[in-house]
Formats: C-alpha cells, structure tokens, sequence
C-alpha cells in the first residue's frame, strides 16, 4: 500500500502547468495548421482537452482532440487478445500529433502510443507533451512539453487527480508504507 507522501501540485499550479504547455506547444508548432492532440487513455485524454481548450483561447480555433488506448500495445500483454478503445475521429496521416499523458515514467507506455499511432496511418511528426516527468527511463524516450520535472525515487508512485474521474485536481508523491 501506499501513502500520500507531499502534494506537489494543487488545482492552480496544474493550471498553469496546462495552460505554459498550451503556449509551448503552440511556439513550437508557429500555430495550429495541421496540428491535433491525442490523450493517452485515461488522465491524458482529460489533459488533452484541457491543453486544447487553452490553445483554442489563444489561437481562435479549435484543435482537433482524440484518445489513444494503449492496451493492446502494451509489451507487458503480448499474445493477450484485447479490444482497442481508442476514439480518434480525425485523419493523422500528415498531422502533427501531440501525445498527451499525465506522467512519464519508463517511456514503455509512450513506446505503446507510438506505435497504435503508427497503425493508423503516417503523421508528418509525432511530439509529446507530459504534466509530471518523473524519470527513471528505460528506453531513449523523452517528453518535448512538460508541466514539471519531478525526480522521484524508485520505490515512491506520482498520482495525477483530475477532477474530471478523480473529482478533484492535484499532483502527490506517494512513499510504500512501511511494514512493522
């Protein structure tokens, strides 16, 4: 079991996290052409949303938001048969896709990603976009747009809440409890 160690971010420090990835991504891109967002299952799809709905403030258009399940991917489920959820109601052939987690971690889940975004067809390029960056890769795997850098141990979990499944939005480390 674990135990809520620190809260590192409260509902406005996400926010704002949010909103700088919204403006980054949009420098980056020098706008929207061509550009859409895709939320891995299941907090990225809510964060996403959230960076679109900023980046549509900005600009004055909306961006083009899908959800990617990355279940039948996953290198941990091999041979397993399992249905593919994943909702993205626009073409990425020749798009600049925008991945969208709330951590990363070992990178294996964005290696996933990657490749179920492959499977539907060719974007001009694929960019990532995370709230925590953790550390503690494992493959040569790295976000372009990040919230915030949190250097963890390997024995503590970050748990992203959004309001949107959780009912509320903050960011904690959490420490094994310890047994007596």
């Amino acid at each position: 079991m674990h135990l809520e160690k620190t809260r590192i971010m409260d509902e406005k420090a996400m926010a704002r996290a949010v909103a700088r990835i919204g403006y980054e991504i949009i420098e980056r891109n020098r706008g929207t052409e061509a550009l859409c967002l895709v939320g891995i299952r299941t907090r990225g799809i809510y964060l996403a949303q959230r960076v679109a709905q900023k980046i549509g403030q900005v600009e004055g258009e909306q961006v083009p938001v899908g959800f990617l399940d990355i279940t039948p991917y996953r290198d941990d489920r091999r041979g397993e048969v399992l249905e593919d959820t994943t909702e993205i109601g626009f073409p990425i052939e020749g798009r600049r896709v925008v991945l969208v987690d709330d951590v990363i971690h070992t990178g294996r889940t964005v290696r996933a990603a990657i490749d179920a975004l492959m499977a539907r067809g060719r974007p001009q390029n694929i960019q990532l976009a995370a709230l925590i960056d953790r550390g503690h890769r494992e493959l040569p795997i790295r976000a372009d747009f990040i919230g915030k850098n949190l250097p963890t141990s390997k024995s503590e979990m970050v748990r992203v809440k959004l309001r949107e499944c959780d009912g509320e939005d903050y960011v904690a480390i959490y420490a094994e409890e310890e047994k007596n």
